[in-house]
């Protein structure tokens, strides 16, 4: 294993940080990195809102579900899938395809995952934050948003207190599919992985959980309503009109 692929393998969710600063040659080179991922067809569509006034971290961090590392992280940055940006260089651009939704969100996803590696690379950790999207509407108007940026997802940054345990994920079994998709899950690949996480929830440092399975999880999270305010959102923003 190289160390590239050493540092990925050994990615874990930091939302504990010390005081220590990041410089903004770090800052730069971070984003420099996030910039140098694909970008479908060259469009560039995304940005990135550094959010430095405390204030404003405290009033995204209730919104979040109140995570405190949203205030306590050196460094709290916003990825936005952006087309307004289009919008001004040209002013009749055709907006609003769900095909160019998905081009945003590919492009900005892309883009925070070469920023986390980076940051890794530099001993920094962090940890993505999807609750920005608890309340979109009040989001937009502490952020002064126009139409076309999608704020999808928070990023903490800074120099770890402690390095957590490494979440295992599932098989490789369970995701690769060869030729054509099976519907058919390899029910002993799964069953060894609920022992894992088992073991893993039970055996951590912090926030331990007993009996707690991948299944479980699953089961718990996926029939609780997501979020069902975003379409409505998303029109009222001009995304998926077509």
């Amino acid at each position: 294993m190289n160390s590239i692929i050493n540092l990925i393998c050994n990615h874990r969710s930091i939302r504990s940080f010390t005081d220590k600063s990041i410089s903004k040659q770090q800052i730069n080179e971070i984003i420099s990195s996030a910039q140098s991922a694909s970008t479908s067809s060259f469009l560039q569509c995304s940005s990135i809102i550094r959010i430095t006034e405390k204030s404003l971290r405290s009033e995204i961090a209730s919104i979040s579900g109140n995570q405190r590392w949203i205030i306590e992280s050196t460094e709290f940055w916003i990825f936005c899938a952006d087309f307004n940006k289009h919008l001004q260089i040209c002013n009749n651009a055709k907006l609003g395809y769900i095909e160019q939704l998905i081009i945003g969100c590919i492009d900005t996803a892309m883009m925070a995952q070469n920023a986390i590696i980076a940051a890794e690379s530099m001993n920094l950790g962090g940890v993505f934050i999807g609750g920005i999207r608890n309340d979109i509407n009040k989001l937009i108007k502490l952020l002064h948003l126009p139409k076309f940026v999608l704020p999808l997802f928070g990023f903490c940054l800074g120099y770890p207190k402690y390095l957590p345990e490494i979440k295992p994920r599932i098989p490789i079994e369970m995701i690769i599919h060869e030729n054509y998709y099976s519907t058919s899950l390899d029910q002993m690949a799964l069953k060894k992985y609920n022992t894992k996480i088992k073991n893993y929830y039970q055996d951590r440092k912090m926030n331990k959980r007993k009996d707690e399975t991948w299944n479980k999880l699953v089961q718990r999270l996926i029939i609780q309503e997501m979020r069902p305010f975003m379409l409505k959102y998303l029109r009222e923003q001009g995304w998926a009109i077509y």
